[in-house]
């Protein structure tokens, strides 16, 4: 097995220097950095776990965990898994913080400098799609403060890996549900939380491509945000419903399903209209039961809360880099049969 000794003379620098890259901790020019790595990387370097684990408990790390809404029962879940795994990190010296915000950048920004402020190592964050929070992610890379993103993801950022769902995949499973669910004509209304959240506009990208070459006929007939709220989804909803009456088909690439869902039922419309929906949630699961819904797409939410915390942990005490880019969940279909 390599050692730290072998690997700083290949690299011609000190057993210092080699400690604080692989440590991720001080000041190292990139250049070195890089060569550091990828010599430790060739002679497949592994730290000694006992010195992991003294080296973790003296250091007294913080991870931030940054989610959207406390409105959104689907975190409820995700923070089930992070609070799991908080307390496995909590044996070796390490706290974890949650802030919850409203579906605003400006918000998310300024939980992402409470944290950086209470000394967070590193941050786990459901991200808006946004140049501000991308150029944040950008800037704590830059000052050693790596973040990994959960549910969804941000493009052309410095965050160290992504945890969820295969956006386009889910939304193109939404679409095959939807064609072995319907005949004839379908005409699909699309309730989705924000165009600037990445995995709301790429399961509708992935839905739309995959319906049409299914179905040539099915025609979108509106796309309405309703931010995840469910007193929003309820009145965006009913507004789709009156003003196209001809909708037989609701997909519903976000939160804010219970809400959509009483417009449907509002009108009269339950079991006339295929609804497709994602997440496991006790009112959806009430929903599919009653045939309301006729499936949901799950995503393993405590696995997406727990993931990002394991992933930090090992890089910020191990200079552990995760395996790959991008670890997605489960697509997990149900049912009324299955649900």
């Amino acid at each position: 097995m390599a050692t730290i000794k072998e690997i700083a003379a290949l690299a011609g620098v000190s057993r210092g220097t080699v400690d604080r890259v692989l440590n991720n901790r001080g000041s190292v020019s990139p250049a070195t950095a890089a060569k550091i790595k990828e010599i430790a990387d060739a002679l497949d370097y592994r730290p000694n776990r006992a010195g992991v684990v003294l080296a973790a408990q003296k250091k007294k790390l913080k991870l931030g965990v940054i989610l959207f809404s406390p409105e959104n029962p689907f975190y409820i879940d995700v923070l089930q898994g992070v609070k799991e795994k908080a307390e496995e990190l909590a044996d070796y010296n390490c706290s974890v913080l949650v802030r919850q915000i409203p579906s605003d950048v400006k918000e998310q920004l300024l939980a992402m400098d409470d944290l950086i402020r209470q000394e967070v190592s590193g941050i786990a964050l459901a991200p808006f799609n946004d140049d501000l929070i991308r150029q944040k992610i950008s800037w704590l890379y830059g000052k050693g403060i790596p973040t990994v993103t959960l549910n969804t993801d941000i493009e052309n950022s410095h965050r160290l890996a992504y945890v969820g769902s295969h956006y386009a995949k889910s939304g193109e499973t939404a679409a095959g549900l939807m064609h072995l669910m319907t005949q004839g004509q379908v005409n699909v209304g699309v309730i989705t939380g924000s165009p600037n959240i990445l995995c709301h506009t790429e399961r509708i990208a992935g839905f739309i491509s995959t319906l049409k070459k299914h179905n040539p006929r099915a025609r979108i007939v509106d796309i309405v945000e309703n931010h995840d709220d469910e007193f929003e989804s309820y009145e965006k909803t009913l507004q789709l419903l009156k003003n196209y009456p001809e909708i037989n088909a609701l997909f519903f690439a976000a939160g804010g399903v219970h809400g959509g869902c009483r417009a449907v039922t509002a009108l009269g419309l339950q079991g006339k209209i295929r609804i497709i929906s994602f997440d496991n949630v006790p009112t959806t699961r009430e929903l599919v039961e009653k045939e309301v819904i006729s499936a949901t797409i799950c995503q393993q939410p405590a696995l997406q809360g727990s993931k990002p915390l394991e992933l930090l942990f090992a890089y910020l005490t191990a200079g552990q880099l995760p395996e790959k880019e991008h670890y997605y969940v489960d697509v997990d279909v149900r049912i009324k049969e299955n649900i």
